[in-house]
């Protein structure tokens, strides 16, 4: 609606939810349309972890016993989470000697309760003693762990827009790795699971793919340095991607309908895409490998006013809604039913100031260290990081320092 009124404004979709979509589509292959035979072993295997999960938390005992051998708790798969099936599967995995050490011990067998539980009892075990289901489980985290590092990296309120393009294709690139290794596939072999995700990738990302993405990508100063392009087989800059070429030339065509304002943006992003004139100088070129986008257009970019505002527009773009939806969380968490008395207006006021004194607390010492440290990671549960017991939506928050700085670094 707000496009059709405003002809030089660009709706893009949220990275995150896109992404959510697409893994909902491979663990649940009912959502899926297409052939999904081959993904049926995924949902088996969530289904079964699920099953250990509830029998251990809705038996006292059993949490009982699981809690002595294990300080970390079980993870809840959510539908308002993302990726919440490969998170309790991770989960799994860090605490798969403690579930190993619960169920030979004399204490499990000993344990005395109904025939119909203990039929349920004896299927955790086996599930948990068989190293063919724990191989499975292994499997699915491999080739679903960068789908999950992404977004990880996406969903937060970071500038991130201008990284989405060259995002996806390595994500999909480092989900075939471990697939093909697993099943002992030559690079130039078809394989069947390969296929049907990387089918549900690109579909998700043609659906969510804008022109936006192409010209922010094509506004960073280090996709056109040989380092990046000789980085990976077969990549080429910008100026050399027909996909992009026609994607950028749509986006500023849109974005300058007068055509004076458009052939000044494309001399000026010519000049900035072939490093010449004013962008040949020694230390432009040599800076675009080292600094931060925004820094290089800062420092750089005087000579094409134009293009350098722009750039700095898509920059510091973030690629999803997730910093929104922690907002609405904090209103719903001020504005309760035991709040409804609140005007909108205080309510406003209070999720204002909450979220202010959380931008402002990561600064402090006092957030690194000590009994409030990451005080507002398990949103505005009572829990810290290391006790969430279930995930559930806009509970665990993503956007973490730590781990901002650890993806960050991935991808510079």
């Amino acid at each position: 609606m707000v496009e059709a009124k405003y002809k030089n404004i660009y709706w893009t979709p949220c990275i995150v939810h896109t992404l959510n979509l697409a893994v909902k589509d491979i663990c649940d292959p009912k959502n899926y349309a297409g052939d999904n035979e081959v993904l049926w072993f995924i949902r088996e295997i969530a289904d079964e972890a699920s099953f250990i999960k509830n029998y251990i938390m809705n038996h006292s005992m059993r949490l009982s016993m699981f809690n002595e051998f294990n300080k970390l708790k079980f993870l809840q798969i959510a539908e308002t989470r993302f990726a919440s099936v490969v998170i309790m599967l991770k989960r799994f995995l860090k605490i798969r000697e403690s579930l190993v050490q619960m169920v030979v011990h004399a204490n499990w067998a000993a344990y005395k309760e109904a025939p119909a539980s203990r039929a349920h009892s004896q299927r955790v075990k086996d599930l948990i003693l068989d190293d063919v289901w724990w191989d499975k489980l292994t499997y699915i985290v491999s080739f679903m762990l960068p789908i999950y590092s992404m977004i990880r990296a996406t969903d937060t309120d970071k500038p991130c827009l201008h990284l989405i393009y060259e995002m996806w294709d390595d994500m999909i690139e480092k989900v075939k790795t471990p697939i093909y290794r697993h099943e002992g596939k030559g690079p130039n072999e078809d394989c069947a699971l390969y296929i049907v995700i990387k089918k549900i990738l690109l579909s998700r990302w043609t659906k969510s793919n804008t022109p936006l993405h192409c010209l922010a990508h094509s506004c960073n100063p280090r996709y056109y340095t040989p380092s990046w392009v000789g980085a990976v087989r077969g990549r080429v800059t910008p100026l050399d991607d027909k996909e992009i070429l026609d994607m950028r030339n749509k986006c500023l065509r849109k974005l300058y309908p007068d055509q004076d304002d458009y052939k000044t943006i494309k001399k000026e992003f010519a000049d900035f895409a072939l490093m010449s004139n004013d962008f040949q100088d020694a230390d432009s070129i040599e800076d675009r490998e080292d600094f931060e986008p925004k820094q290089w257009w800062g420092t750089h970019g005087g000579s094409t006013k134009h293009l350098k505002k722009l750039a700095l527009k898509l920059l510091g773009q973030p690629a999803s809604s997730s910093c929104c939806e922690r907002n609405w969380s904090t209103y719903a968490f001020i504005h309760s039913s035991a709040r409804n008395k609140l005007t909108p207006a205080r309510a406003e006021d209070l999720v204002f100031t909450h979220n202010n004194h959380r931008l402002i607390s990561r600064h402090s010492h006092e957030y690194n260290s000590g009994p409030s440290r990451m005080w507002d990671v398990g949103g505005d549960g009572v829990e810290s990081f290391t006790g969430v017991g279930m995930l559930e939506g806009a509970e665990l928050s993503l956007d973490e320092p730590e781990l901002e700085e650890q993806m960050l670094a991935d991808l510079s």
